[in-house]
């Protein structure tokens, strides 16, 4: 198994090196994506996105509760992941591992910085009841790059959610009653980048392979400003990266940026229920 695997990393670097990949991508593309919203009809927003054979669905909860301390005039927002052993052989059953807490922690952080949801326009009483929005992450099939999947399935989800009917008088949420309210989201629209660094070489969209040859990953969060801002960022693996080597990186990110970014734009926005 180790001669397997090194021998695979060895040819994807020679591959990488005459810009050629495995399933004969260039660095720079992405695999075909697909989004589909309104999976669930138990949730208030849902949606499944594929990443060629990756698959994640994330689901959208809303209840009131109490506002946190430092904020008592926003709502609340939390994310969870759960890396089903169904979905790869890498993960197993149990407590969240650190990958699940991860990947829960980075499309947290992608949504909380980029200001995309308006909390505060999610409080009802201001230090005593707000809502809180759960966003929940199930991985179906991991075939790599399951953080851009996501990312992306969070965001469809948001979008296509609907606030649950809260009786004032009653002081109570009534599933049961249909609402048209939409989430008070910003033009903040993000995206996330997970650029992988083979050699010298970056990469998007990894297959398994690609990821597990890897030196490591850049992850980027941005949101649609000219030239794009980036609102969250993380390095893992151990490598270290050069000023010029980032320039590079941030100037490849924004031309991937010009044409997947509308692309999914219009694929969120032709799935979601009326």
């Amino acid at each position: 198994m180790i001669e397997e695997s090194n021998l695979t990393t060895k040819r994807i670097h020679e591959y990488l090196e005459h810009g050629h990949r495995f399933d004969k991508r260039n660095p720079d593309e992405y695999r075909e994506i697909t989004v589909e919203c309104g999976i669930s009809k138990k949730s208030e927003g849902s949606a499944k996105v594929k990443i060629g054979k990756t698959e994640v669905w994330v689901g959208v909860k809303m209840e009131t509760a109490e506002p946190y301390p430092d904020s008592p005039d926003k709502g609340n927002l939390m994310v969870t992941a759960e890396l089903s052993p169904l979905s790869h052989q890498k993960y197993e059953y149990g407590p969240p591992k650190f990958d699940a807490i991860e990947l829960g922690r980075l499309v947290d952080r992608g949504l909380r910085e980029s200001k995309f949801i308006d909390l505060s326009k999610l409080c009802i009483e201001k230090g005593e009841k707000v809502w809180q929005i759960f966003v929940d992450v199930y991985s179906i099939n991991d075939d790599g790059n399951l953080l851009d999947a996501a990312f992306i399935a969070a965001v469809a989800a948001l979008k296509d959610a609907k606030i649950p009917f809260y009786d004032k008088k009653e002081e109570k949420i009534d599933y049961e009653k249909p609402s048209k309210e939409k989430l008070p989201l910003t033009e903040n629209e993000p995206f996330n980048f997970s650029v992988f660094l083979i050699g010298d070489k970056f990469i998007i969209d990894p297959i398994q392979d690609e990821e597990s040859a890897s030196d490591g990953r850049l992850v980027l969060a941005v949101t649609p400003t000219k030239p794009i801002s980036i609102c969250s960022m993380q390095k893992s693996g151990e490598f270290e990266i050069s000023e010029e080597k980032f320039s590079e990186m941030l100037d490849f990110v924004e031309k991937i940026y010009k044409t997947i970014f509308p692309k999914v734009q219009k694929l969120i926005e032709s799935s979601i229920k009326k």
